[in-house]
C-alpha cells in the first residue's frame, strides 16, 4: 500500500509539473504572438502622425523583437530540472530568473554599443582630420566623414545640418556627446570652437584628440584583458553547484529529490542559493570595479 501511495503521489507531482510547464509554454507563445502583432501594427501604421503612434492610444516600444530572447532559456532549463526532480520549485525559480537575466543581457548589449560608439568617434576624428589635410573646408570634411559613421548617433541629422547650413556645429557636437560612449565628441566640439574663434589648426587638434582617445581605449582594453582570468574564475565558481549535482547523479545518488523533497534538503538549497548569489554578485562587483578604474 505504501508503494502504491508513493507511486500515486509521484504521478500527481509529475502531472502538476507538466501542467506548469505547459502553462509556461503557453504564456511564452502568447508573448511571441503579441510581439509579432505589435511589429505588424508598427509596419501598418508607420505613416501615422508621429513615430510610435497607435490608433488605440497605445505606444510601440523602440525595439520590438519578433522572437523571444535568450533569457527565456531559463524557463526551458528550469522545466527540465523540474521534470527530473518532480517539483515545481525549479520552474518558479526559472520564471523569477528571466527578468534578471534580461537585465544583464541588456546591460551587456548597452556596454557593447558604448564601446562601438567610442571606436566610431575615434575613427571620425581621424577621418575628419584626413579630409581637412586633403584641402576640404571643416563643414565639408564633417559632412563627408560623419554621414553613416555611427559616431553621431541620434544627433547625426542635427550635426550634419549645422555643418551644411552654417549652424552652431560645436553646440550640436556637445549635444551628441551626451550619448553613452560619445564623450569624445565634446573634445571635437572644443577643437572646432578653438579653430573657428582663434584660428588654430583643426586638423592638428583632431589628430591629437584621436591619439588621446585611442590611448585611453587601449588602456581600458588592456585592463579588461587582465581581468578576463578573474571573470572566468567567477563563472567557474558559479557553475560548481551544478557540477556537484551532476557528479552526485553520476554516482547513483538522487540529489534533486533530496534537495527538493526533504526539509533538510530545502534548507540546504535555500542557504546555498543565498550564499551562491551573494558570492557571485560580490565577485562580479569587484571585477566591474576593476574595469572602471
Amino acid at each position: 500500500m505504501a508503494a502504491v501511495a508513493d507511486h500515486d503521489r509521484g504521478c500527481v507531482v509529475t502531472a502538476l509539473v507538466f501542467l506548469a510547464a505547459l502553462c509556461a509554454g503557453a504564456a511564452l507563445w502568447m508573448l511571441v504572438a503579441r510581439e509579432r502583432g505589435l511589429r505588424r501594427g508598427r509596419l501598418l501604421f508607420a505613416g501615422g502622425p508621429g513615430e510610435g503612434w497607435a490608433p488605440w492610444g497605445g505606444s510601440f516600444r523602440g525595439r520590438v523583437r519578433s522572437r523571444p530572447g535568450p533569457e527565456w532559456l531559463c524557463l526551458v532549463v528550469a522545466g527540465a530540472v523540474a521534470t527530473a526532480g518532480g517539483s515545481v520549485l525549479p520552474l518558479l525559480v526559472g520564471a523569477a530568473a528571466v527578468p534578471l537575466v534580461r537585465r544583464r543581457l541588456r546591460a551587456a548589449a548597452a556596454k557593447r554599443d558604448r564601446l562601438a560608439r567610442t571606436d566610431a568617434v575615434i575613427a571620425l576624428c581621424g577621418a575628419v582630420a584626413a579630409e581637412l589635410r586633403a584641402g576640404r573646408q571643416p563643414g565639408e570634411a564633417l559632412l563627408a566623414a560623419g554621414r553613416g559613421s555611427g559616431a553621431l548617433g541620434a544627433a547625426e541629422a542635427a550635426v550634419l545640418a549645422a555643418a551644411r547650413f552654417g549652424g552652431d556645429v560645436p553646440e550640436a557636437l556637445r549635444y551628441a556627446a551626451r550619448e553613452p560612449g560619445a564623450g569624445g565628441l565634446g573634445g571635437v566640439a572644443a577643437c572646432w570652437r578653438v579653430s573657428v574663434d582663434g584660428g588654430a589648426g583643426l586638423a592638428a587638434g583632431l589628430e591629437g584628440l584621436e591619439g588621446a582617445l585611442r590611448a585611453e581605449r587601449d588602456q581600458r582594453a588592456g585592463l579588461r584583458a587582465e581581468l578576463a582570468g578573474a571573470r572566468s574564475t567567477v563563472l567557474v565558481l558559479a557553475l560548481l553547484p551544478a557540477g556537484g549535482l551532476l557528479l552526485g547523479a553520476a554516482l547513483g545518488a538522487d540529489p534533486l529529490r533530496t534537495l527538493l523533497h526533504t526539509p533538510a534538503g530545502l534548507c540546504c538549497l535555500l542557504a546555498g542559493g543565498v550564499l551562491e548569489s551573494a558570492g557571485f554578485f560580490w565577485a562580479g562587483r569587484i571585477v566591474r570595479a576593476g574595469e572602471d578604474v
